[in-house]
């Protein structure tokens, strides 16, 4: 009889034999990092949170500056969210989505559908991640296209400076070269533009759909769109029946001041992608919305289905975590209470962070903030510099955690931060200037 296989011996990394941060650096590839300097310094290992601060291994406490990467809505180890979890772990963790439902599911859908004007987005598709999200988007934007006998409408528009993700198709509508050149051989033919009139110059009929993140671009250093920039593509895309595809990753659920920026300009797109703030921060889950009109297109036969998805969609303990975010909404006031962060949020960057001869422009809408940092004289940094990341460092010296976008600095806190906290972490960034610059 054949000896049964052994599991490989990991008796190295019992806790009383090993180092967390040895096997980092050893083993782990982070994500956006430079893992040369990673490896040759001692990483910040993040152990507790709560509320809106985040505790190290040293027991240092710090201010959670960007949310968690723009996740973290309403503050961690948050009690509704915590027992949401621990009532569906008393159920199941998961099961397959393919073929099968489960109610969570269902109510989820149902529930973020409801969130649009009546008979708009009717249909919701559960995936993993923004990027997903978007991937989901354009699929299902090329194939519909395809099912209404128009092929020749393959080609898709992005925006100069917008990033969408790193998924093959979604980091093709990359409008940043740093997230693209290496790999435009794969990519989707995509045109980007600069700006609405720039739409008039495309060949519409040869368009599946226009990508834009509403008002503002996040990772091109949070740059704003001018005021009816949103509107004028979704009259562009009406006039030739292109299709509009919404990127709400970074800024819905309240980010800008209404629960999806869209709102602001009266738009409905024909799709929506969300995920990021969707859990409030506390489990992958993505969502893409569409239309009545699109999903009809996939009816019929196995050629129309649409052949996509992932092993934990309509993951059912993201799904019970979303469900009760969503309930916090609605039964706490988030987007009431939350106007009044906003405004004391402007005061102190206009008071606190303007002023400073190193801050070129102080970029703010809703409850996000993007401060660019330059010479006084207006000139940029030199990259080699690396001065956003040298401030984001100082200002953990001053107890608030954040990170870069080149030389921008961003500041996005859970809303549950209190106005003490919040001028502490904006005191930080001011701090950490003076001690840089």
């Amino acid at each position: 009889m054949a000896s049964a296989p052994k599991f490989p011996s990991v008796e190295t990394l019992s806790s009383a034999q090993g180092n967390p941060l040895d096997w980092d650096r050893t083993h782990v590839w982070h994500p956006f990092t430079q893992m040369q300097e990673w490896c040759a310094t001692d990483p910040l290992c993040l152990v507790e949170a709560q509320g809106a601060r985040l505790c190290d291994s040293e027991g240092n406490w710090y201010i959670d500056g960007n949310a968690s990467i723009w996740t973290n809505i309403h503050g961690h180890r948050h009690p509704r969210l915590d027992s949401a979890l621990q009532k569906q772990l008393a159920r199941f963790a998961h099961t397959s989505f393919l073929g099968f439902t489960h109610p969570l599911a269902a109510q989820l859908c149902a529930e973020l559908c409801a969130l649009w004007p009546p008979n708009t987005l009717t249909r919701a598709f559960l995936s993993d991640n923004g990027s997903t999200a978007i991937e989901v988007a354009l699929k299902m934007a090329a194939q519909y296209w395809q099912m209404l006998q128009q092929p020749q409408r393959r080609r898709l528009v992005a925006f100069h400076g917008a990033y969408h993700g790193d998924t093959m198709g979604a980091s093709s509508l990359c409008g940043v070269p740093l997230f693209t050149e290496r790999f435009s051989a794969w990519q989707f033919p995509v045109e980007l533009v600069d700006s609405a009139e720039a739409l008039e110059k495309l060949p519409a009929e040869e368009i599946a759909a226009v990508v834009i993140e509403p008002l503002v671009q996040g990772a091109n250093q949070m740059r704003l769109w001018p005021a009816g920039l949103l509107s004028s593509v979704r009259a562009w895309c009406d006039r030739f029946g292109v299709l509009l595809i919404a990127d709400e990753v970074m800024t819905g659920f309240g980010r800008t001041g209404t629960l999806f920026a869209c709102e602001q300009e009266s738009v409905v797109p024909d799709f929506v992608a969300l995920a990021k703030g969707l859990t409030g921060g506390y489990m992958p889950l993505a969502a893409t919305l569409t239309t009545e009109n699109v999903f009809r297109a996939f009816l019929g036969g196995p050629e129309r289905t649409l052949y996509y998805g992932h092993s934990y969609c309509g993951h059912a303990l993201a799904c019970a975590v979303a469900l009760e975010n969503l309930a916090i909404f609605r039964e706490e006031g988030v987007l009431t209470r939350l106007q009044n962060q906003i405004v004391l949020l402007k005061m102190l960057l206009e008071k606190e962070l303007k002023p400073l001869p190193n801050v070129y422009e102080v970029r703010h809408i809703g409850f996000l903030a993007g401060i660019e940092l330059r010479h006084p004289d207006g000139a940029p940094f030199a990259p080699e510099l690396g001065m956003g990341t040298k401030v984001c460092r100082a200002a953990r010296g001053f107890g608030l955690l954040t990170r870069p976008i080149r030389d921008t600095v961003v500041l996005m806190p859970p809303y549950c931060i209190t106005d003490a906290q919040l001028a502490h972490a904006v005191g930080a960034i001011a701090a950490a200037l003076r001690s840089c610059c």
